[in-house]
């Protein structure tokens, strides 16, 4: 298994394996001191604030508060220890392969782990209390995530409840839903979510496919070359860490009057009868202020064959490849890796027409609980012409030495329950022309010139 995994990830794994990172962070506190004590509210409260209180903060959907000195101080020394095994914040991108740069980064850098560190061996201080950052205003539960920048959802379309019983069986729910348009609408943004609170307990994940006819006459409206386009794929999926999706500027989702959503959602039994529904709320760009490009969400196996061909023997580290081939040039804007519990890492790697191949990024430590998207940084979203490669591969791990295995003497196969495996990586991609993608292309050797030169 080690040999086939990349060089990056072979010394990621070796460094963390032997405990080197925090070994390095505590030598190099020591090599040169803080100008400074180490405190929490001039020091460790505002990291905190930045990376932890998204998750961390009261009724939210961690374990502990960090957002006051007495919320954290009994937590400094479990801390310490999952910070410095890049446990926490959850981020498991290999940080020595591929692309480094996303709108959404939550890891901590190598400063801040350094600090956090410090403060915990120097007794983790509380220092001045004027010294805190101002608190941060989060949203609450049941708030739409993007209602601040745009109002509320112009069209919320909602699943039919269900109710799932105290004890049972996983269960797939599989409404559809229609959408009322009855004229063309382009999408800026998506969020979906279990209606209540106690729904995100029994809700697994949600998955909801826009289900519309495409005429060739539609599809050349927005921007297929002689009828040609990917179509309208799946339309947005939540599960635990991920909540929306918002359009990069002139980018967006068609959806089609007469169209509708089928919902699947993967329930299971929680220990209490609980009865409910999801919601999915859309946001609208204004009529006539359509954008030019259009965006797919696409499930890239990572199987050759397709799902079916996943096949892990017992006591066996395992990998898989699949290949999609771009039926237009775009714009790869996030990555996502799924599998279950023997699921390791996953890469995806571009293999251009003129034979190259670039990584595009590569999870290296996955873990089933944290079902993190990766969204490319505006200036570093690979842009790729028609014809492109993109070979996802993954490795699972069904050994002992895998921690969250429930049983390794069991041979492992495709399938929806938890205790199945999966393999595929969500990708959107924004679709353009061949002549978009010069225009493109142009403009990001421009972008990188002029922020190469001199200030």
């Amino acid at each position: 298994m080690a040999g086939r995994r990349s060089t990056g990830f072979r010394f990621a794994s070796t460094l963390l394996g032997a405990g080197f990172l925090s070994v390095f962070l505590a030598t190099s506190a020591v090599a040169e001191p803080p100008t400074h004590p180490v405190t929490f509210t001039k020091d460790v409260a505002p990291i905190f604030r930045d990376k932890c209180e998204a998750c961390h903060r009261p009724d939210s959907m961690a374990p502990m508060s960090l957002v006051t000195f007495e919320d954290v101080r009994p937590w400094a020394r479990a801390i310490r220890s999952r910070v410095a095994a890049r446990e926490m914040p959850p981020w498991h991108i290999d940080k020595t392969v591929g692309i480094q740069q996303f709108k959404n980064d939550r890891s901590l850098s190598d400063e801040q782990i350094d600090t956090i560190l410090r403060w915990v061996d120097g007794g983790a201080p509380m220092g001045d209390p004027k010294d805190l950052p101002p608190p941060r205003t989060w949203p609450n539960e049941q708030t739409w995530t993007f209602a601040e920048q745009f109002g509320p959802p112009d069209l919320i379309i909602k699943s039919p409840p269900y109710t799932m019983p105290a004890h049972g069986q996983d269960v797939w729910f599989k409404p559809v839903v229609a959408t009322g348009l009855t004229e063309p609408r382009w999408v800026r943004a998506i969020e979906i979510r279990p209606s209540t609170l106690k729904g995100r307990r029994i809700t697994h994940h949600t998955l909801a496919r826009l289900r519309q006819t495409e005429s060739p006459d539609i599809i050349r409206a927005s921007g297929g070359d002689d009828g040609e386009d990917p179509g309208a794929g799946l339309f947005m999926e939540w599960a635990i860490g991920k909540q929306g999706e918002l359009m990069r500027p002139n980018t967006g989702k068609l959806m089609l009057p007469g169209s509708s959503i089928q919902f699947e959602m993967h329930l299971h039994a929680v220990g209490e009868e609980i009865t409910d529904s999801v919601e999915l709320g859309i946001y609208f760009y204004p009529k006539n202020d359509d954008p030019k490009y259009r965006q797919v969400l696409g499930l890239f196996h990572a199987i050759a064959g397709g799902a079916r061909g996943l096949d892990i023997p017992p006591n066996t580290a395992t990998i898989h490849q699949g290949f999609h081939v771009m039926p237009k040039a775009g714009r790869i804007e996030n990555f996502q890796a799924h599998m279950h519990l023997r699921g390791k890492g996953m890469s995806i790697e571009a293999i251009l027409p003129d034979g190259t191949t670039q990584m595009l990024s590569q999870v290296s430590d996955y873990h089933f609980n944290w079902h993190n998207n990766y969204v490319y940084a505006d200036d570093a979203a690979p842009i790729l012409p028609k014809g492109t490669v993109l070979r996802v591969t993954s490795w699972h791990d069904n050994t002992a030495a895998n921690k969250d295995n429930p049983d390794p003497t069991q041979w492992v196969g495709w399938g929806d329950r938890t205790v199945d495996e999966m393999a595929h990586a969500w990708v959107n991609i924004t679709y353009m022309s061949d002549d978009d993608y010069k225009t493109e292309i142009e403009k990001r050797k421009a972008l990188k010139t002029s922020t190469s030169l001199p200030q």
